[in-house]
């Protein structure tokens, strides 16, 4: 599975920590993530992660691109609920690609640990049967 991965700054450490608790299943798959946090998560845990432009130079649109050509199973964007901005835009065009194409998606931890659970158990193979029709 490709798994993309977003971070905003005061969540950054964050993700971090929860790479290094679910080192074990996110090495499985594929990863990609935007500029900072692709490094500095591959720094902390030495994953291997195709890292894209910087959130704000792009990488976020980059992931949307990928989402919108099938190349993405499940997304992984922990946001700061307090912090509004520039960014809103591009999240809600993320959410509404996901939403679109069937794209599972957590924006905090919470979700995202049932997520990657659930990846873990096959909960997610129906992925690569919807991926193998099209």
């Amino acid at each position: 599975m490709n798994i993309a991965l977003i971070a905003h700054d005061a969540k950054k450490e964050l993700m971090i920590q929860f790479c290094i608790a679910y080192c074990g299943i996110l090495s499985r798959h594929t990863l990609l993530a935007t500029g900072a946090t692709g490094k500095l998560i591959s720094e902390a845990t030495g994953l291997n992660i195709v890292t894209l432009l910087g959130g704000h130079q792009g990488g976020s649109q980059q992931i949307a691109a990928r989402i919108g050509c099938d190349e993405v199973d499940m997304l992984l964007v922990f946001r700061d609920p307090l912090k509004t901005g520039g960014n809103e835009p591009d999240e809600q065009s993320l959410l509404r690609l996901c939403d679109v194409h069937q794209i599972p998606v957590a924006t905090n931890i919470a979700t995202a640990e049932i997520l990657i659970r659930g990846l873990d158990r096959g909960d997610l193979d129906w992925r690569e049967y919807l991926r193998n029709d099209n």
